[in-house]
């Protein structure tokens, strides 16, 4: 197959841990394709250890792009991913090759779907106590305010996500109305869109929640601490976005006293299972997804999204 028939996009998706970038890899040669990543943390460059980013050996050859590019003190948010990622999608479809988006943050590929309404640029000092208020109180907390200020929106999110609630606060505090008002003021979705089409895999629960302790127990042994260590050095913000992930934001804790290594250790582990967990939430509620059962290194798994692709009418 030396191009992607009928100039569909291909979006590979599914729980973190499942196998997503091997499967990405494999479909991208076999559809002469670029792969464009749509992870949230792997856009930051110096964040390595505990995001999960491909390797030269596992790229094997295929061109990546939106990978490390983004300095961890910069506000980069889903609109930004999505301006770059149509930029670039553009530029490989204009050499004739295939692309294969990959990634496990939902809500950047639909905003690269379905655009976000225009929101006021964000005020620094009001998330820096957003995020204080987080780490104080829980993420509880701040869901709670939401749903004082705009039970719309909060019905629509999960109460740890953290980064669309806050995003949600900080709309109402910064212009006050209410963002669940506006999402209806949507840009149009770029010309592409609707030839993207949707993988995501659903893995054996039990084998992926083994796999995800067994890979942050990994991190920590090649240097998770060390390397945060060094980036607080570097002077990049602790309560920032790039070290808001899992693991990172574990390891920041035990470096300010808050919790024993032992315990960011074991509560890693739960933070990207139940992460996990909400990957699947989320797109069960995408009603175009094609599920594949496995993970992306199976070769049924390679076989069955093949054949979707070739007999899509």
């Amino acid at each position: 197959m030396s191009a992607c028939p009928n100039n569909l996009i291909i979006a590979i998706s599914g729980p973190t841990c499942s196998g997503k970038t091997a499967l990405a890899v494999r479909a991208a040669k076999v559809l002469n394709g670029e792969v464009v990543n749509f992870d949230s943390v792997q856009i930051y460059s110096g964040i390595e250890i505990a995001t999960a980013k491909p390797t030269a050996e596992e790229m094997a050859g295929v061109p990546h792009h939106l990978i490390g590019y983004v300095d961890p003190n910069v506000n980069y948010t889903a609109a930004d991913w999505a301006r770059d990622a149509a930029e670039k999608i553009r530029e490989i479809e204009a050499r004739g090759k295939s692309v294969v988006l990959v990634g496990g943050t939902g809500f950047y590929l639909r905003t690269l779907r379905r655009p976000l309404f225009e929101s006021p640029k964000t005020d620094e000092l009001l998330r820096e106590r957003l995020k204080k208020i987080a780490a104080r109180r829980g993420n509880s907390h701040l869901y709670r305010m939401l749903q004082g200020v705009d039970p719309a929106a909060a019905a629509e999110f999960e109460a740890n996500d953290l980064v669309r609630v806050m995003r949600a606060l900080e709309h109402f505090f910064q212009t006050g109305r209410r963002i669940s008002e506006v999402w209806h003021e949507r840009a149009e979705p770029p010309e592409f869109a609707s030839r993207i089409r949707l993988f995501v895999l659903d893995p054996d629960r039990q084998t992926l929640y083994e796999k995800i302790n067994q890979r942050t127990e990994a991190h920590f042994r090649n240097g998770l601490v060390e390397e945060v260590k060094h980036l607080l050095d570097e002077g990049v913000n602790q309560y920032g976005n790039a070290l808001g992930a899992h693991a990172y934001r574990r390891v920041c804790e035990y470096l300010r006293g808050e919790r024993t290594l032992e315990s960011a250790i074991e509560k890693s582990k739960q933070d990207v299972r139940n992460y996990a967990k909400r990957q699947w939430t989320w797109f069960r509620k995408e009603a175009d997804a094609n599920w594949i059962n496995g993970f992306g290194n199976e070769e049924s798994v390679l076989k069955e999204l093949l054949t979707s692709i070739v007999n899509w009418s």
